[in-house]
């Protein structure tokens, strides 16, 4: 038997977290979210709180915005481009088009580019439906600036999102032209999957290689993915995988797991080619982690 404050917590837990890794794109600091709900949960009168699931909601968004804002100064003195951390999703959460694209690492990086406030404002209303009244009061902010916040922050997001959400199924037959054409080593038809304007970030977090800046460019990003395999003298293997609820690919090198492949498409060209590659964002690729809107 459980008590009444660990029944509800449990209850919400995989909402609690989802809703935290949507505002930090780290797992690692969602978990850390999620405990400090959970210390300031168990304090609650709990005959005092009318919806539990909107209170623990709260909780948790103000816990991630204090993490937010220490994240910033740490991706500051971040070695090269910070990516969000990979999850392994079950399958069956690519076909959630809603819930796919609001963890597509597309989207999670034009969040990147919003202020702590304006991120948690547009999670919470454009990804979970949270009212603005309940989200005033977990953002420390009036009905009427959470009104505006969210206006602007949909404006942002909406201006350099893809421009169109792409079926899991589109996405994996280009991921399996993509995968073709590396095994092969057939070049042109590498290219011929790869938008002119591509643009490729690495993650390695100053552990492992990776181009310090965004590669722009078709021809620039063939040069940089071949060049790189030829210098390594092991062999490369790709497979599929469903990250984020999204198709992407696991890279080995020799059977050792080296990173993630994770893909932005848009009219069936690959435009958007992002690899983790930083071995402290690639822990959570053993078991899958639920994932809910609900």
């Amino acid at each position: 038997m459980t008590d009444p404050a660990t029944e509800s917590f449990v209850a919400h837990r995989n909402l609690l977290f989802t809703v935290a890794y949507e505002m930090l794109g780290s797992a690692a600091d969602a978990e850390d979210v999620l405990q400090e709900t959970w210390l300031r949960w168990v304090g609650v009168e709990l005959e005092q709180v009318r919806d539990e699931r909107a209170y623990l909601v709260r909780i948790t968004t103000r816990q991630a915005l204090n993490r937010l804002r220490t994240m910033k100064r740490r991706k500051e003195a971040y070695v090269g481009p910070w990516l969000p951390e990979p999850l392994l999703t079950a399958p069956d959460v690519a076909e959630d088009v809603e819930l796919a694209e609001s963890l597509s690492m597309a989207l999670m990086l034009v969040l990147e580019t919003l202020g702590p406030t304006e991120r948690a404002v547009f999670v919470l209303r454009e990804v979970f439906g949270v009212g603005y009244d309940e989200i005033a009061e977990a953002v420390d902010k009036t009905p009427e600036a959470v009104r505006q916040i969210a206006h602007r922050a949909r404006k942002h997001v909406d201006a350099r999102r893809p421009r169109e959400a792409v079926s899991a199924s589109q996405t994996r037959l280009v991921l399996e032209k993509f995968q073709r054409a590396i095994d092969t080593g057939d070049l042109q038809s590498l290219l011929d999957v790869m938008a002119p304007d591509i643009v490729l970030i690495g993650d390695g977090g100053g552990v492992k290689q990776a181009a310090l800046r965004p590669i722009v460019g078709a021809d620039r990003v063939i040069r940089m993915v071949t060049g790189g395999l030829g210098k390594v003298d092991a062999k490369l293997s790709l497979t599929p995988t469903v990250i984020n609820g999204n198709p992407a690919l696991l890279a080995r090198l020799d059977d050792e797991l080296d990173g993630v492949m994770v893909f932005r498409i848009e009219d069936a060209l690959v435009t958007g080619l992002y690899y983790v590659r930083n071995p402290e964002k690639l822990s959570r690729l053993d078991a899958e982690t639920t994932l809910t809107l609900r």
